[in-house]
């Protein structure tokens, strides 16, 4: 099977956390993978954040409606992209579904908590110091997983057509 095939069959949400750091060439490295990402007409307006503070993890896991595990993860990466851009929504999924990516090709658990659109998108960026226009698009909690989810998936029959929907 191809390396990055495997990544990609191999990556699952983790919510729970060993108490372990991630080294930091690690976190730089997940991080130059995210700015590696496509975006629309290249523009690449984004910031992406590695918070390592516990104090700093807390406060988002209070914010995040349904990031509570927050608190528990070494590093949560945060997305943020210029929201006058016309495709910002899509430049920012797609830096966070590389960071997804590489933190399973690394060994390291992640999850992805959503940003955009949510109460607290403003408040985390306020809390990050984040200058406007950016607005946040995606948390990432990511760690040493204490968990080996196998969650059943639908079978490819299930959600895929060639040409036409029947």
């Amino acid at each position: 099977m191809n390396e990055l095939v495997g990544v990609i069959k191999r990556r699952r949400s983790i919510r729970r956390f060993e108490d372990r750091s991630i080294p930091e060439e690690i976190v730089r490295e997940i991080l130059d993978c995210a700015r590696l990402a496509p975006t629309a007409n290249n523009v690449q307006l984004w910031l992406f954040g590695a918070v390592t503070d516990s104090e700093l993890r807390e406060q988002i896991s209070e914010l995040a409606d349904y990031g509570k595990f927050i608190k528990d993860c070494p590093v949560c990466f945060a997305v943020f992209v210029d929201s006058t851009t016309k495709y910002f929504l899509e430049d920012g999924c797609a830096a966070t579904e590389n960071i997804l990516l590489a933190c399973t090709a690394y060994g390291i658990g992640s999850c992805w908590v959503a940003g955009h659109k949510k109460g607290y998108a403003e408040p985390v960026r306020k809390l990050l110091n984040v200058p406007e226009p950016y607005t946040l698009v995606s948390l990432v909690a990511a760690g040493y997983s204490e968990q080996k989810p196998s969650p059943k998936k639908k079978t490819l029959e299930e959600v895929t057509f060639f040409n036409t929907y029947y």
